[in-house]
């Protein structure tokens, strides 16, 4: 049980706590915490550290996993300078058992003690995990909020570009003032302990455990990618404030669809009656109700979510990947031979991630075979023979009766992964199911359409670059099934739009505001019937400003490639063909040399780019060479000048003075 020193002290505290980050700053006083091992701890017995950095730590939060281990190395690193560390958890769902495996994976050894009815957290005014407090010799606050500016919600930088707790260590440790006193802490609000009011109509047990699991607990149970579960009322109770400040923001559930156009099959969106619910028991104090009368539980897939043993199961690697503790890990490119003789024909697949605590997302492409696509567009998301994907809350289902996907004999499997790292080193060897069909059966082939709008030139700072790409008519009627839209950090928002012979355009699915962490794929509720001549029109905008907290650098110009800081523009979408026709439509933008991109600035406009990014840019087959196909229009006018070796194509270094050339 907690113990504070003296109940008139806390009362003291309480009248005077709005005065802690004024001019008459008060010391927080002692207090006694247990740790998770039991042993009491007093903040006195760091009586002989100068300065005492506190750290309310959560064991679930995404953020406070990241920071256990810079605060672990802090620690090591300020101990002989007189600072000492000392950790609090205030959230009443963490036990004191998932307290000690948090600071066994992190590497704590600084004293991780247990606020069990918040009045320490009430005490400093700590509202998020991860928050932290620098108490100067006296134990008055002098610094409160984020440890660096590298995590935050939704973003992941290479490097902290402003670490504010070191350098209030150091301006304190030097005798001076601290420059800022207090940041904007972010994370996971604290999970208090709350007064439930007893005759609330809203309960735990009558509304709230039904609409999560309808809403929340596909994703937020044991193994699978939510941070925390929302299967019980112990573990959801402590999540309550947190639950409606993502839905209020609209984080949560992940859906990030217009509802002005089009209709979906499993629509994540809440209604405003199950909006209003949440509020209502928050409001409440979170009640429980009578737990006797819970809904059903759900009984989830323990295996595979489609039904049935898989036709062959496929490992990434020979051995599991590495992934570290902290930083950013490039994307990964694992190619795997599947040994096919023959054409298979695939009505269902499903990737199934080995550690979703660090799978972001995995993509599987089938590469080469006999009339298939070269191998030397690999690593390019817009080359074509997409197979299937693995995102957060993704449900595999198989396509309808008599269609299916075709992998040619011979041809590779590449998966590509993007991880993200978790605080704690992990390891990952995720696997692809694949169910085939009798090809007797099939009448219509899936394929999944790459419409690329590769010549990306982002100038710096622009915070509304646009691009779009047309394709090509359909030489034959399809079915359209769903949309893939695929940017990275820069993504800002994305449009389909869709040209029917004779008629005007029409928007079918739009996201205004595109989240990279969340690769969606939007199924149409029914299929949808595209006659020959359709023309699919893709618009996306990118914000490369220094508003967008997710971009690694808005200095930079920003071109078409694979790694999460270059860009790409994709508006991937399914189609159903007849098999007579399939072979007339290519799943690398249908038709390329027809297809047709602009883009508001491009490098006919202007842009001022080195050989090295203009070839990366334009460079569609990687062979390290620009040919005058490859060329758009404007380039091709002075194609001939700049060939000065005459060999047909030009070379990055023929390339590395176009702009001043353009400009005499």
């Amino acid at each position: 049980m907690l113990r504070v020193m003296s109940l008139a002290a806390s009362l003291f505290w309480i009248a005077f706590g709005s005065l802690m980050m004024g001019a008459e700053r008060l010391p927080v006083g002692d207090f006694t915490l247990p740790d998770f091992r039991g042993k009491d701890q007093r903040l006195a017995e760091l009586k002989d550290k100068s300065l005492v950095v506190v750290a309310f730590l959560g064991t679930e939060c995404p953020l406070a996993k990241l920071y256990g281990p810079r605060l672990a190395k802090l620690s090591k690193e300020y101990e002989s300078r007189g600072v000492g560390f000392l950790g609090i958890n205030p959230n009443q769902q963490d036990s004191l058992t998932e307290m000690a495996a948090y600071a066994r994976q992190h590497g704590i050894e600084f004293p991780l003690l247990k606020d069990l009815e918040n009045k320490v957290a009430d005490r400093f005014g700590a509202k998020r995990t991860p928050e932290v407090f620098v108490l100067d010799r006296q134990r008055v606050i002098r610094y409160q909020g984020r440890v660096d500016d590298q995590w935050g919600i939704g973003y992941i930088k290479d490097e902290p570009k402003s670490s504010e707790l070191k350098a209030a260590l150091d301006e304190l440790l030097a005798g001076k003032q601290v420059s800022l006193a207090k940041t904007e802490a972010v994370g996971c609000l604290i999970g208090r302990t709350r007064k439930p009011e007893t005759d609330s109509r809203v309960t735990y047990s009558s509304h709230i455990a039904a609409l999560f699991q309808k809403r929340c607990v596909e994703c937020h149970r044991t193994g699978e990618i939510g941070p925390f579960t929302l299967s019980s009322y112990e573990e959801a109770v402590g999540w309550a404030g947190m639950i409606e400040e993502v839905v209020d923001e609209g984080r949560m559930p992940p859906w990030h669809a217009s509802p002005k156009y089009g209709h979906f099959s499993e629509e994540r969106r809440l209604s405003d009656e199950e909006k209003s619910l949440i509020h209502q028991w928050v409001a409440a104090g979170a009640p429980a109700g009578d737990l006797s009368q819970l809904p059903k539980a759900v009984e989830y897939p323990t295996g595979w979510q489609i039904a049935g043993e898989p036709d062959m199961r496929i490992k990434m690697r020979k051995v599991p990947f590495e992934v570290p503790a902290t930083g950013e890990v490039k994307y990964q490119f694992f190619q795997v031979d599947p040994g096919f003789t023959e054409d298979k024909w695939v009505y269902a697949s499903e990737v199934k991630p080995d550690n979703r605590a660090v799978v972001h997302h995995i993509l599987v492409f089938a590469r080469g075979g006999a009339g298939g696509l070269s191998t030397e567009t690999l690593r390019d998301g817009a080359g074509g023979g997409f197979v299937a994907g693995y995102v957060p809350g993704l449900r595999a289902k198989p396509y309808p009766h008599g269609m299916a996907k075709r992998i040619p004999a011979d041809a590779k499997l590449l998966f590509q992964v993007h991880y993200t790292t978790n605080g704690s080193p992990q390891v990952d060897n995720s696997e692809l199911a694949l169910w085939f069909a009798d090809p007797k059966t099939i009448t219509q082939e899936v394929k999944t359409i790459a419409n690329a709008s590769r010549r990306l030139v982002i100038p710096p700072y622009d915070s509304n670059y646009e691009t779009e790409i047309t394709t090509a008519a359909l030489p034959s009627d399809a079915l359209l099934l769903s949309f893939s839209p695929h940017m990275h950090l820069r993504g800002k928002d994305f449009r389909y739009d869709v040209i029917l012979p004779g008629k005007q355009e029409e928007t079918l699915l739009d996201v205004p505001h595109y989240d990279f962490s969340w690769q969606t794929t939007y199924r149409l509720a029914e299929p949808m019937k595209l006659p020959a001549g359709t023309k699919m029109h893709s618009v996306a905008h990118f914000d490369n400003s220094a508003n967008n907290l997710s971009n690694p650098d808005p200095s930079k110009t920003v071109t078409w490639g694979d790694q999460t800081w270059d860009e790409m523009m994709i508006g991937y979408f399914d189609l159903a063909i007849p098999r007579a026709n399939a072979d007339k439509i290519s799943e690398s933008g249908q038709a390329p040399a027809n297809a047709t991109a602009t883009n508001r600035r491009s490098l006919a406009d202007g842009a001022q780019l080195d050989g090295k990014a203009i070839m990366e840019m334009l460079d569609v087959n990687h062979d390290g060479k620009i040919s005058k196909e490859e060329a758009p229009q404007r380039l091709q006018a002075v194609f001939d000048r700049l060939d000065g070796n005459k060999s047909g194509d030009l070379t990055a270094g023929e390339l590395k003075d176009l702009p001043s050339r353009r400009k005499k």
